[in-house]
C-alpha cells in the first residue's frame, strides 16, 4: 500500500512591507545582495555596479551591468501597484545611464502600464530591452517568506534569446558557465573539508559563484572571465569602506595566511571593495577543469581561514 506524502499549504503574504517597510532602505539593498534572484528571473548576468546611483537630481535604486555584454541596467523598485511617476522615472533613468536593460520591479502591475511596456518593447530600438517583474513573497504552513520574481513583461522573443544552441553570440557563453558551475558542484561538494567549510549552492549562468563566510558585509567570490581566461578568488565587501581598511591593516598577516600577494581594490569611487587573486586558466580545455576546481577549492579555504578572524 502507497504511503500517502503530507502535503504543506502555500500562502501567499500580501503586504510586502512587513518584510521590506521601507524601499529605499530595506528592499533595495536586499535586491543588491541577491542580484542572482533577478538573474535566474530575467536569464541576464546582472552584477551590482551602485545603489542609489544620482541621475541629477534624481536618485536610481540600482544600477547594474550585464558581464555578458558590458550593457547598462537600470532598476526601479516599487513596493506598490505600478503608477506612471514611476514609468516616468524610468525612462528618465535608462537616458541618464545610456541602459540597455530597463527592469522595473514592482508588487503588482496595472493592465496600462503592462501594455505600455509591452509596446515599448515592440517599437524601441533593437538592443534596448524592457521588464516588468512583479515581486512575491510565499509562505509554506507558516515558514519564513520566500521571495518569487513573476516576469510580467520581457523583450521580443527574449525566451527565445537567451535559450540560444551552442555556438550562438552570448548563448555559448552563458552555456558554459552554467555547465561550468554545475561541474564544480559536482566535485567540490564530494570533498568533506571544502563542503564542511561552505554551503552548497545552485548552479547559475553568472561569471561568479559565491561563498558564504559568516559575515553580512562580506563573501567570497569564485569568479570566471571566458573573454580574458582568468579565474580568480576573491573577497568581496559589498558597501563597507571602514571593513576594508580594517582588513588592510592586516595585509600582512593575510597575505601571509595565504602564501601569496593579493590584488587590494578599494575602489573610491563605488560602495564596494575588492581583495583578490588571479590565475591564468584554459576554459576551453575540459580536461583541465579538475585542476581549475582544485585552485578555487584550495584558495577559497585559504581566504575563509585568513579572513575570518578579522571580519
Amino acid at each position: 500500500m502507497a504511503i500517502k506524502a503530507k502535503l504543506g499549504s502555500m500562502t501567499q503574504i500580501t503586504n510586502l512591507r512587513s518584510v521590506w517597510p521601507n524601499e529605499a532602505s530595506d528592499f533595495t539593498p536586499w535586491l543588491a545582495e541577491n542580484m542572482e534572484l533577478l538573474n535566474e528571473a530575467t536569464g541576464l548576468s546582472l552584477e551590482l555596479v551602485e545603489q542609489e546611483s544620482a541621475v541629477g537630481s534624481f536618485s536610481l535604486d540600482v544600477l547594474a551591468q550585464d558581464t555578458e555584454t558590458g550593457a547598462n541596467a537600470v532598476i526601479e523598485n516599487q513596493l506598490e501597484d505600478t503608477n506612471h511617476d514611476h514609468l516616468g522615472k524610468l525612462l528618465t533613468y535608462a537616458a541618464g545611464k545610456e541602459a540597455k536593460y530597463i527592469i522595473w520591479i514592482v508588487k503588482a502591475a496595472r493592465e496600462e502600464h503592462r501594455a505600455a511596456i509591452e509596446w515599448l518593447n515592440s517599437n524601441t530600438v533593437d538592443g534596448v530591452g524592457f521588464f516588468l517583474i512583479e515581486i512575491q513573497l510565499w509562505s509554506i504552513d507558516g515558514s519564513a517568506p520566500a521571495p518569487k520574481l513573476n516576469v510580467v513583461e520581457q523583450p521580443n522573443d527574449w525566451a527565445k534569446i537567451i535559450k540560444r544552441p551552442s555556438g550562438s553570440q552570448g548563448g555559448a557563453a552563458v552555456q558554459f558557465k552554467y555547465d561550468y558551475w554545475t561541474a564544480f558542484n559536482d566535485y567540490a561538494f564530494q570533498n568533506t573539508t571544502f563542503a564542511s567549510a561552505f554551503n552548497r549552492h545552485k548552479a547559475s549562468s553568472d561569471h561568479w559563484y559565491t561563498l558564504n563566510i559568516g559575515s553580512s558585509e562580506a563573501h567570497i567570490s569564485l569568479l570566471v572571465n571566458t573573454k580574458a581566461n582568468v579565474i580568480a578568488v576573491e573577497l568581496s565587501i559589498t558597501n563597507s569602506k571602514a571593513l576594508y581598511d580594517s582588513l588592510a591593516a592586516h595585509k600582512d598577516e593575510i597575505e601571509s595566511s595565504i602564501g601569496t600577494k593579493l590584488d587590494w581594490r578599494r575602489l573610491d569611487k563605488k560602495k564596494a571593495c575588492r581583495i583578490l587573486m588571479e590565475k591564468t586558466a584554459d576554459l576551453k580545455d575540459s580536461e583541465k577543469q579538475k585542476e581549475q576546481f582544485e585552485w578555487f577549492m584550495e584558495n577559497a579555504l585559504a581566504f575563509k581561514k585568513a579572513f575570518s578572524k578579522y571580519l
